[in-house]
């Protein structure tokens, strides 16, 4: 990683379920040539999005374990609900309202929280307000009438 800020882009889904946006932004990661790290506050959810990576598509997968095994260190995504990088990720996926921790050591962070849920628009709110306040290189990303993400900030 250099010294340039980690970008840290805010998805707010609003047609979109997580279950239908987050396999084809993992798929854009791993194109790029990047790992993806999934952070998760609970085993509960690891347990979700395992199944939906592994059935989002009938004919393909996305390659991904669970944190805790033998090859954490070269999983292309790993799913977690740890703070740590087991994977040496260079992509950030917060979901659930997991805990954001350090992002220094990655090149970009997606936040990812469902506008439909007060809470989870609330705990958003708080966080961009927050990395704002610290400088943060901050975008965030809407759907469109049509259901393709814009820049919104």
């Amino acid at each position: 990683m250099s010294d340039t800020k980690t970008e840290i882009w805010f998805y707010h889904l609003e047609r979109s379920s997580l279950d239908q946006v987050l396999p084809g932004l993992l798929e854009k990661t791993l194109q790029r040539g990047w790992r993806a790290l999934v952070r998760v506050k609970d085993a509960a959810s690891i347990d979700d999005i395992d199944e939906k990576l592994w059935t989002y598509r009938p004919a393909s997968f996305l390659p991904h374990g669970r944190s805790g095994g033998e090859f954490d260190a070269v999983q292309p995504i790993l799913i977690s609900d740890t703070g740590e990088n087991l994977n040496s990720a260079q992509a950030l996926f917060i979901v659930d309202d997991s805990e954001l921790g350090s992002t220094t050591e990655f090149s970009r962070c997606f936040i990812i929280f469902d506008g439909r849920d007060e809470q989870s628009l609330q705990h958003a709110r708080g966080r961009w307000k927050a990395l704002r306040g610290a400088d943060a290189d901050l975008a965030y990303w809407r759907q469109s009438e049509e259901g393709r993400w814009e820049r919104a900030a």
